[in-house]
Order: structure tokens, then sequence, then C-alpha cells
């Protein structure tokens, strides 16, 4: 029942972000993902390619 109790206290202490803060955040984690994925795409590509050049 301490640990309960205890963790009751912590949740009344939490900060929750408001609507705009989630919307904004939301968006930074996609366009952070959406980034990476291009990335990833361009370097998977191109090393692709160097090693179908050399192998050929």
């Amino acid at each position: 029942m301490k640990f309960l109790r205890s963790v009751i206290a912590e949740m009344k202490n939490v900060t929750w972000p408001t609507k705009a803060q989630l919307r904004k955040d939301t968006l930074v984690v996609i366009e952070t993902s959406l980034i990476f994925a291009a990335m990833f795409f361009v370097m998977d590509t191109v090393v692709k390619s160097v090693f179908g050049w050399i192998l050929k």
C-alpha cells in the first residue's frame, strides 16, 4: 500500500503538457522520423550503387 500511495503522490506532482505543447512535440517527432527515413534511404541507395559498381 505504501508503494501505491507514493505513486499517487508522485503523479500529483507531474506537470502534464498542454495540447499545444503536445502537438508541437508530436510534429517534431514526425519530422525527425521522416528526415531520418529519407537520410537512410539515400545512404542505402548510395551504398547499394557503389557495391554494384565495385562488384561489376
